[in-house]
């Protein structure tokens, strides 16, 4: 073991430990002895059916925590930093989000070099990569102090840069009423703000903020990226309309036959329970996807305490899961199976995917290097699948 998988080992032990502290689960001290010995945590077996005959199946904790991090190397970072994923995705780019720009020291730079957004049509309103055209005011709209105004006015023609950074989103927001603001790195649905123009201000996450308050908020955010906000199709906003309802869609490289593969495929869906977001860990729903036919499982929430609850129709909008289809599934699955070859540099990927319209058209929001795998084996174990074995045992995660 060299000194770079050393570090990553010691820090995949103290996320480990971490996340074990942080359990709501009660477990007796001689079964979570029992489940540390075989490198589980106490929330896994409120999710996982472990016992001695079956356990070997899963893939634990310890070996996603410590082990598939090893996966995809050095390159990890093409996934872990999202402006660096944004420009890997650059050939793919109908399936790519729009990043408008960056937040870094109260300072806005541009990112994006295509024409952006609904309103882009009226107004010529584009970032050029390295150092353009500043995004054009929307006159007449736009309110705060007189010297935000001023500034914006002056920094417009700034060929790089713009100091004020509040003032730029803000804009933004009034071209398209709605923005993600996300950090440029980490996952599992943090750091992330969902932002939306009201008529009386902006609604972040949920919460409402006056426009004052909003700029405090943005001009104090550091290395977050402005992205578009990417509508879902009719399929996700009916069964809850509330969250982007995402595909959680985990490839992998298979070297001998030189092509990639899906492991696992879930809908992720929101609740009352997580929203804005439809992370299962918050108290969304994972359903399963067929991966030959797209067809959906009844949709599985975790326990708070006790067991896995499983809906067939959603406990909010009693929209019917179980049975449903994605649409334009084979579509979806043959294009993200061609980009993921075309990522081949990174074997291991688990994709966060919005489905945008009924005909198999999506937008690939993100993607994870070490994807969480509760959502996933709450379906059953991934090792039970001899060729995801294989991938894993090649990998040194088994």
């Amino acid at each position: 073991m060299n000194v770079r998988q050393l570090y990553h080992t010691i820090r995949g032990v103290q996320d480990l430990a971490a996340t074990e502290r942080e359990s709501t689960v009660s477990r007796s001290l001689r079964r979570r002895c029992w489940l540390w010995r075989r490198g589980f945590l106490s929330r896994s077996d409120a999710v996982y059916d472990l016992d001695e005959s079956t356990y070997r199946d899963y893939v634990s904790d310890y070996q996603r925590y410590v082990r598939s991090k090893r996966i995809n190397g050095t390159w990890s970072v093409a996934l872990s930093n999202k402006l660096l994923f944004h420009r890997v995705m650059q050939p793919f780019d109908a399936h790519r989000m729009a990043v408008y720009g960056m937040l870094r020291d109260g300072t806005y730079h541009p990112i994006d070099d295509r024409v952006d957004g609904p309103a882009a049509g009226s107004a010529a309103r584009h970032e050029l990569a390295d150092g353009g055209p500043a995004l054009e005011a929307v006159s007449g709209t736009i309110s705060g102090t007189e010297s935000d105004r001023t500034e914006g006015r002056r920094e417009r023609d700034a060929p790089h840069t713009t100091r004020n950074a509040a003032q730029r989103v803000v804009e933004r927001l009034e071209a398209e009423e709605r923005l993600v603001l996300k950090w440029v790195r980490g996952g599992g649905g943090n750091n992330v703000l969902l932002c939306t123009r009201t008529e009386d201000g902006y609604r972040v996450n949920g919460d409402q903020y006056a426009e004052v308050e909003f700029r405090s908020l943005v001009s104090n955010l550091d290395e977050y990226l402005v992205c578009e906000y990417v509508e879902q199709g009719p399929f996700g906003a009916a069964l809850y309309p509330e969250t982007p309802n995402t595909l959680r869609i985990i490839t992998m490289y298979d070297e001998a036959a030189g092509e990639p593969f899906i492991a696992a495929a879930i809908h992720r869906i929101g609740t009352s329970d997580s929203a804005p977001l439809d992370n299962f860990t918050q108290g969304g729903l994972s359903a399963a996807i067929d991966p030959d036919s797209g067809t959906l499982s009844a949709g599985a929430q975790p326990p708070v305490d006790g067991e896995v609850e499983w809906h067939s129709r959603h406990p909010d909008t009693g929209v019917p899961i179980d049975g449903a289809q994605v649409p334009g599934w084979h579509r979806i699955r043959e294009r993200l199976l061609e980009i993921a070859a075309g990522c081949s540099f990174v074997p291991y990927v688990g994709w966060d995917v919005i489905v945008t319209d009924e005909d198999g058209s999506f937008t690939v929001i993100e993607a994870n290097s070490y994807p969480g795998l509760k959502s996933i084996q709450v379906h059953g174990p991934l090792l039970a699948d001899d060729r995801v074995r294989r991938f894993y045992e090649r990998h040194g995660v088994r």
